[in-house]
């Protein structure tokens, strides 16, 4: 099984996502909302989730469908922001009617939210570039959600969200958190731990 590096695969997916038209990220977009609604119906006791937002100039997946959609079925929903000086995510918990901006990354983060405890959460939608079939993921790099995962001290489900398939194999370093699930377009991976 062919192995390719983290930074490899960071050019080669970027590229794919880049390739997509805008249409084609919505309408996968939409899919991927519909699969994690179909999920979590049948996983009722997940009221606390922790939604990313996408950075819409890297065509990532379109996540303000789903939270329309989590908002509709009363879920309570958590995202982060970016603590510059302590290189960490910090937990905000979203309002319903929040409006957004854009940090300095491009990064849609909510003008009113409340900085909160991250114990609540039962539910991580991880953003990524790329995944192998064992859950191992390949982010941009800066490692903010390992460390956000790894900080947590009360199991989570890791939930990534991706437009292709899996990867063949990418190799995990230590302080790499592996994913529980990830929800494409066509179907929803279930990776064992």
């Amino acid at each position: 099984m062919k192995t390719s590096t983290k930074a490899q695969l960071r050019a080669v997916y970027r590229a794919r996502r880049m390739g997509l038209s805008s249409n084609e990220v919505e309408n996968q977009s939409k899919a991927i909302a519909k699969r994690v609604m179909e999920w979590l119906k049948i996983h009722p006791d997940i009221h606390h989730l922790h939604l990313f937002f996408p950075i819409i100039r890297f065509n990532e997946v379109n996540t303000f469908l789903l939270r329309e959609e989590l908002d509709k079925s009363g879920k309570t929903l958590y995202t982060s922001r970016v603590n510059r000086t302590a290189t960490e995510l910090e937990t905000l918990k979203l309002p319903k009617e929040a409006e957004f901006f854009e940090d300095e990354w491009g990064i849609p983060v909510p003008q009113e939210s409340i900085q909160v405890s991250s114990s609540k959460i039962q539910l991580v939608f991880v953003p990524l570039l790329a995944y192998d079939g064992e859950g191992n993921r390949v982010g941009f790099g800066k490692g903010y959600y390992d460390s956000f995962l790894g900080s947590m001290d009360h199991p989570v489900i890791k939930m990534g969200l991706s437009f292709f398939p899996p990867e063949g194999k990418i190799e995990a370093e230590p302080h790499d958190v592996s994913l529980d699930y990830c929800v494409t377009p066509e179907k929803i991976f279930t990776f064992s731990s």
